[in-house]
């Protein structure tokens, strides 16, 4: 793995930054999605308070599904002393505590640290009824792995590295790409074990799991859900689907009328488990205004994605030992294999049934969630798994590799050779990340051809 330190000095080098797994979409971005980075552990667990004293984040706790503070049964500590246990509060803007009634609301009067990204230029304090002060501390957007570009993606004209890259041996450029999907593959692995830090095994990698099933138009609605009805709750209850599909706000009355026979008996049998379930869990539903529903493929549809979440559950104990050994024909044989009766033959629940049968995770979703969960989840105890992740072929191409390879390459004849396995597809996406979607001047200042010249000596 030493030529992820290599391109990480190629980086350092061009003084940019990195762009990678974005939850938070590009522009501004809603409270909801910031309170599900934050409980992920994205943004770390230790900070400084506005005051200058250190702050660490114990426990997260829970997120809250009534009124009051955003997370609660949470500890920290301050200036490394004894855990101080309450709730936390999550605001974009620091004057968000008075201005949404907190500080006359007994119901924060056990806070224990509120986070703000905005100080609105002005102290804020943030003090309880009892007027006991709340330590504060602001988070940074910049130190998310996901930030937001600071423009539109380029379009997908040759670049000036073109030239340069083309100059280059074959194994050079090999040396470079493999260069990037390394430093990629390990920080794809550094956000995982912050999520481990945050919530342990089993929640870490349930949570990567379903954000994979999401795709990338509903990352953000199975983030919420995994987080909200977590893997450890699941498996003691019971009632998966159900639990699953009434949180996710999919069990809804008019899918009844008019619906075949089938998707009656699967309905019905999944609305009396959430029927005695509802009462508890309602806060926690997610807005139905974050799903995506379409603009995709049928077979992509986020409720067969959901049923497909269920199923691993389901499997928990296979899942887990699988994440461990991380063979890549195992992972894929135990996915490739779950099962589902009902969801096997529908697109949706106001679907008709199909003829012939539907794998609840097809390959290529299978082969994203070995480079985006599995090969993260082992590659830093077990660095010599890179060399599977390295003949790791590519199931599908995208539109984002299809324009990166349009900047670096062009019409160079080895691109089709050079990205043929997944490995390489992701250095690409890394290159084009770091370089081609932080450039402002349409490669003009763009530093990648002079750092390419100076790793090839």
């Amino acid at each position: 793995m030493n030529l992820a330190r290599r391109y990480g000095e190629l980086l350092r080098g061009a003084g940019e930054g990195s762009v990678q797994d974005e939850l938070i979409p590009a522009g501004a971005a809603p409270e909801i999605e910031l309170q599900a980075r934050w409980f992920s552990g994205e943004f770390g667990r230790e900070f400084r308070t506005v005051d200058g004293r250190a702050v660490k984040v114990i426990q997260f706790g829970v997120w809250n599904r009534e009124a009051g503070p955003d997370f609660a049964e949470a500890a920290v500590s301050i200036d490394a002393g004894p855990p101080m246990r309450g709730a936390i509060e999550l605001d974009l803007d620091a004057r968000d505590w008075e201005r949404h009634g907190h500080a006359t609301n007994p119901a924060y009067e056990n806070v224990v640290l509120h986070v703000f990204f905005n100080s609105g230029g002005a102290a804020a304090f943030s003090r309880t009824a009892s007027n006991r002060s709340v330590p504060q501390a602001q988070l940074d957007l910049r130190s998310l792995a996901g930030a937001p570009p600071p423009n539109p993606v380029p379009l997908a004209a040759p670049g000036r590295c073109v030239a340069p890259l083309r100059d280059l041996d074959l194994a050079t450029v090999r040396e470079i790409l493999e260069g990037a999907a390394q430093y990629r593959l390990q920080r794809k692995a550094a956000r995982l074990q912050r999520r481990r830090e945050a919530h342990g095994e089993d929640e870490a990698l349930y949570q990567a799991l379903a954000e994979t099933l999401g795709y990338k138009s509903n990352k953000l609605p199975f983030a919420l859900l995994a987080q909200r009805v977590p893997v450890r709750l699941l498996r003691r209850k019971g009632d998966i689907d159900a639990l699953l599909f009434g949180v996710a706000g999919f069990l809804k009355s008019e899918d009844f009328p008019g619906a075949a026979p089938a998707t009656k008996a699967y309905l019905r049998q999944l609305w009396e488990k959430w029927w005695a379930l509802r009462a508890e869990w309602e806060g926690l539903i997610v807005p139905a205004k974050l799903w995506k529903m379409g603009g995709q493929r049928p077979v992509n549809h986020p409720q067969r994605r959901l049923a497909a979440l269920a199923a691993i559950v389901a499997q928990w104990p296979k899942v887990r030992s699988a994440a461990q050994e991380c063979s890549a024909a195992k992972i894929q044989k135990l996915l490739g294999g779950l099962h589902d009766g009902y969801w096997q033959h529908h697109y949706t629940v106001r679907s008709g049934a199909t003829k012939s049968a539907m794998a609840l995770i097809g390959a290529s979703r299978v082969t994203e969630m070995l480079i985006n969960v599995f090969y993260p989840w082992i590659i830093l105890d077990q660095p010599e798994k890179w060399e599977a992740y390295r003949a790791l072929p590519a199931e599908l191409s995208n539109q984002r590799t299809e324009v990166a390879a349009a900047r670096l390459f062009a019409n160079d004849e080895r691109q089709a050779g050079l990205l043929r396995s997944a490995a390489m597809q992701q250095g690409l996406l890394q290159i084009y990340e770091d370089f081609c979607m932080q450039d402002e001047s349409d490669c003009a200042a763009c530093l990648f051809p002079r750092q390419v010249a100076h790793w090839s000596g």
